[in-house]
Order: C-alpha cells, then structure tokens, then sequence
C-alpha cells in the first residue's frame, strides 16, 4: 500500500478537526472526558494507557507510537445520551420531571495516524473530540421563574494532538505531544439566573462562542518481558482562551481551562492469545473554578462571572478500567470491558448541574476486530452506561424556592474504525 506523507496526515487531521467542530455535538463519560478514545480501546472499556492497539493510542500514551510501526485510523461513534431531571419541593413552582433529550443522537469521527522514522524515533497525530456535555430541555424546569425557549448547554472540545516518541533502550520508550484543543459553547433559556451575573448581558443566548488553547501530555510505554507491560501518562492543565460571550455565566469572565489529568496502566499475557490490561486515571475537574468552585460561592458576595464565581461544583474523580482482548483466530480478535469513575457531582450541587447532569459511573463495553485478506482492520463496539441518578436533597437554595434537584444519566454508544498498516 502506497506510504501516506505526513504533511498529507497533518492536512487530513486539520481537515477532520474543521469537520467535528462543524457537525459534533459533545458527550461525557468520565465526567465530561471520554471514557477510552479509538475503537479497539473503547471496546475494551478504554483501557490503553500500557495496550497500544491502533494509532488512536498516542491519545492515551504518547510513547506508544514506537510500538505501533505505521498505520493509519480512521473512526466514527454514534452516541446516545439519556438525561433528566425532576424536581421537587420547590416553592417556585419548578416541581416536575423534565427531560433533557432535545438533541439525539451525536455523531463523533476520530482520526489517528503514526509513523516511524528510525528504529528509535516515531512521530504521529491524533485528533478527537475529548469530551464535553450537551443538555436540551424543550420543556424548560426554569420557565417559573419566567425562562422562555428551551434551555440547555452544549459543550465541546476537539484536540489535535502531534506526537514524537523516542526508544530509550529496548522495550523502554516516552514521548510527548503538544496539545492544541478548540471548544465551542452555548447556553440557552436560563436568562432568569442572569440577575446573580455580573455581567447579565453576557450570559445566556447568545450563540455559540469558540475559544482555543494549549497543553501538554508526557507518556512512559515499558514492555518488561513477552508478558507484561507498564505504561503512565501525565496531560497539563490546558489553557484556553475565555468565552466572552459566556463573561457572565463562567467564572474569571468566561474562563473554560481543561483540567489535568494523569494515570496508568498494566498489560498482561497468560497466554499468546490473550490479553488482561487495566488502567486507572485522576482527573482534577476541581481545580477549574468554573467547573469546581460551588453554587455557595454565589451567597457569598462572588456573582456569576466574577473571580471566584460559582460553577458546577465538580469534585475530582478516579476512573478504573479493566479489558480484555482475545484474539480468537488470524480473522477475528474479541474485546470486552467494565470501567467505572467517580461520579463529580456532588448531591449539594444538582441545580446547576440540570444542565450538565455528568454522573455516570458504569460501563460497560464489548467489540471485535475483522481483519481482511488485504490486512485492514474494521472494528466495531458498543457501549453502556447504566442510568444513573443523584438525589439532590436540599440542593436548591432558599432564594430560589428550596426543594429538590434529582439529576440523571446513562448512555449508550456504538463506534465503528478502519485500520490500515504500511
């Protein structure tokens, strides 16, 4: 097969990235994170930290591009989000249970292409949506207090991701990727809140707004024998540009930056055929003030958009991972998974969080991989996130009527990928 130049991967991933933003809503699974990025990983609860499996690895551990030769990924997912909420209690008349599926299904491509260009040195790219949340509520829960329209949120992150790896020694690799990450947000139909803001005339409706920032991730790949194999990774806290015209809604005047995060992971082979590996990973939503700082902030003289301003109060979470892959014949190789993260909101901050309801803790994952009498590799999965509800007893403060936010959500997804190797 004729060898793709990598000025042609960076025009495709440019490409591709221009195409996500245009046409890809966001999701959450890890809080607002993915939960494993490219096929072969997803169907395997998105254990990849120290299992390189197609070029989409270099996302999760920049080092494994010295252990993957040249191949080009190319992937789609169809993903189906359930949230809701009811509330209860409320002396405002916001009683009732509302759903928050206005906008189904999403549809996410991903692309991942790796070269070597020594023995010891390969490069790569990978881009892919990161995350992010998407709520539409048509019967809006806030029309009470004189909301009009839907309400709702839409958030999404696209990173784009070069890479260099370097073999240190046999079996022993790192490498690094610049993180460059464009987002863009909306929010509709929450104009009564304005009044808290510090800036109301930036602060719901008004279109979606872009920003673009920067980071960094480091990985270790080691294989230490046929049979076992160690991997880690640190991602920097990303800086972005502010929303400015969501001035009023973010804390810092629009501030959005993406939280860092870090892990790692083990692979191990019983036998020639299969594959045990698992991973566990930290990501630090709390050191965002919009995303971690509490609703409580409000009642203590920092309005919304201010320093210091209320977000959603997001806690830290752990994500556990735990895949195995079979390779059952030279054709078929079978995946399966449980994964389970921390649930980031806590039940004290489920107003706000009506719109961005990320409380999944489960998944579950299956897939395979047919491999062709040619060698491309088409691979599918599918995902499930039980539903999963936080009861928000006493979380909606007195101004506001007091009472009850209940918040949930489960998920469903569906991905297919074609793999080619050079």
């Amino acid at each position: 097969m004729k060898t793709i130049s990598l000025s042609a991967a960076l025009v495709s991933a440019g490409t591709l990235g221009l195409a996500m933003l245009a046409a890809s809503p966001a999701h959450a699974t890890d809080g607002y994170f993915l939960n494993g990025i490219g096929a072969k990983a997803k169907g395997s609860a998105g254990v990849a930290i120290a299992q390189p499996q197609d070029a989409l690895s270099i996302a999760a551990n920049p080092a494994a591009a010295t252990q993957l030769g040249e191949r080009l990924d190319v992937g789609v997912e169809i993903f189906i989000p359930n949230r809701g909420a009811t509330i209860r209690g409320n002396g405002a008349g916001l009683n009732g249970s509302y759903s928050g599926n206005g906008a189904n299904p999403f549809i996410l491509p991903e692309f991942g292409y790796v070269r070597q260009l020594s023995d010891s040195v390969a490069v790569g790219i990978a881009v892919y949506g990161n995350g992010g949340m998407n709520t539409v509520y048509k019967s809006n829960p806030f029309a009470s207090f004189g909301a009009t329209g839907p309400a709702g949120i839409d958030l999404k992150q696209i990173f784009v991701t070069p890479t260099v790896a370097v073999k240190l020694a046999e079996g022993q690799s790192i490498g690094v990727s610049p993180i460059a990450v464009i987002q863009g947000f909306r929010a509709t139909g929450i104009s009564p809140f304005a009044a808290a803001s510090l800036s109301p005339a930036n602060f719901t409706d008004r279109g979606t707004d872009w920003s673009a920032g920067g980071g960094v991730r480091v990985g270790y790949l080691g294989q230490f024998s046929d049979a076992v194999s160690i991997g880690a990774f640190y991602q920097s806290k990303i800086w972005a540009g502010k929303f400015d015209k969501y001035a009023g809604l973010f804390a810092q005047g629009g501030g959005f930056d993406v939280p860092a995060s870090y892990g790692a992971g083990i692979a191990v082979k019983p036998s020639a055929a299969l594959t045990i590996a698992a991973d566990v990973k930290r990501i630090e939503y709390s050191d965002i003030q919009s995303v971690g700082n509490p609703l409580s902030n409000l009642f203590l003289g920092k309005p919304l958009g201010a320093e210091g301003g209320p977000g959603f109060g997001w806690r830290d979470i752990t994500a556990w991972k735990l895949g195995v892959t079979y390779v059952a014949s030279d054709t078929w190789t079978l995946r399966t998974g449980y994964g389970h993260s921390g649930n980031p909101v806590p039940a004290a901050e489920t107003l706000f969080n009506i719109l961005a309801p990320g409380v999944v803790s489960h998944h579950l994952t299956a897939g395979a991989t047919y491999t062709t009498s040619s060698g491309v590799e088409l691979t599918g999965y599918v995902m499930h996130a039980p539903k999963q509800t936080v009861r928000g007893a006493g979380s909606i403060p007195a101004p506001y009527g007091a009472g009850d936010a209940d918040i949930s959500l489960g998920e469903t997804a569906f991905g297919l990928s074609a793999g080619f190797k050079f």
